[in-house]
């Protein structure tokens, strides 16, 4: 059983498949190495709005998923609305404030850029295992 809670511990997305939609190169691909590290699949990067919809309607599996806010000059919302359909548990990252967050997601953990990728990982992590207790 300790294993078990070590292993979950230092890969807290392992067997996981996170979307990660960001529009920011070397932030996505920071994002997608880093959850790498912890055990996940990435579905991703992808940096615009249709290609996230793509991927929600694949009829692959999102166990959760990192939703930068602004995709050049298109908010997030639509997707956000879909995964919260779904009860599949998603942050926030954004480099504006709380104030840019439509009312309906205020609930949402939200990741100031720059991001703590890591930490990230874990919050993320904890939001799926809660989830599925």
């Amino acid at each position: 059983m300790v294993s078990a809670t070590l292993s979950r511990e230092s890969a807290p997305l392992s067997g996981r498949r996170i979307l990660v939609v960001e529009d920011e190169y070397f932030l996505a691909d920071d994002i997608s190495r880093a959850f790498r590290s912890f055990g996940a699949e990435v579905a991703g990067p992808v940096g615009e709005m249709e290609d996230a919809l793509r991927i929600l309607h694949d009829g692959s599996i999102i166990d959760g998923a990192v939703l930068d806010v602004n995709l050049r000059n298109e908010m997030i919302f639509p997707v956000a609305q879909e995964l919260r359909a779904r009860h599949v548990p998603f942050v926030f990252t954004t480099g504006y404030d709380k104030v840019s967050i439509a009312p309906e997601f205020h609930d949402v953990v939200l990741w100031e850029k720059p991001v703590d990728v890591a930490a990230m990982a874990r919050g993320l992590g904890g939001l799926i295992s809660s989830r599925q207790m």
